[in-house]
C-alpha cells in the first residue's frame, strides 16, 4: 500500500461508483517489504494482553509505516490482542534499503512476547 501512494481512496471511490475499469493505478518504482510482529507461541497458543511498547516513537512516513493488525488499547496502552499483531512496513529504492528500514523500526518496539522472522526478502537479496 505504501507503494500506491495517495490514491487509494479515488481507487475505492471509483469502486463504489463502478468506474474502477477507467481508474489508473500508479505505483512507485521502488520496493517495499513488511516485516509482521507476532505474538510469542502464534501460531500455536498464544496469550493475549501483553504491551508493546515504543510504538509512538516509530516514523510515519511515506516510506515508513507500521500498521496495526491484532492491537487493543487498554488503560491507554497498546496491547497485543491477535497471533499476527503488526505489520512493519518499509520502502526503499532498493530491496537493501527497504529491509533494513523495517528491520530497524522492529527493533525500536518494546515488546519482549512478540517475534518475527529475521529473513524476510533474503531470497530476492
Amino acid at each position: 500500500m505504501l507503494r500506491l501512494g495517495a490514491q487509494a481512496l479515488d481507487l475505492m471511490e471509483a469502486c463504489a461508483r463502478g468506474t474502477l475499469a477507467e481508474a489508473r493505478v500508479n505505483w512507485a518504482d521502488d520496493h517495499a517489504v513488511t516485516v509482521v510482529m507476532a505474538a510469542e507461541g502464534y501460531p500455536g497458543d498464544y496469550a493475549k494482553g501483553s504491551v508493546i511498547g515504543g510504538l509512538d516513537e516509530l516514523p510515519e512516513t511515506s516510506f515508513e509505516m507500521c500498521f496495526h493488525a491484532g492491537t487493543a488499547e487498554k488503560d491507554g496502552k497498546i496491547v497485543a490482542n491477535g497471533g499476527r499483531v503488526l505489520n512493519v512496513t518499509a520502502r526503499g529504492g532498493a530491496l537493501r534499503v527497504a529491509v533494513d528500514r523495517a528491520y530497524a523500526m522492529v527493533d525500536r518496539i518494546d515488546w519482549a512476547q512478540g517475534f518475527c522472522r529475521r529473513d524476510i526478502g533474503w531470497r530476492a537479496l
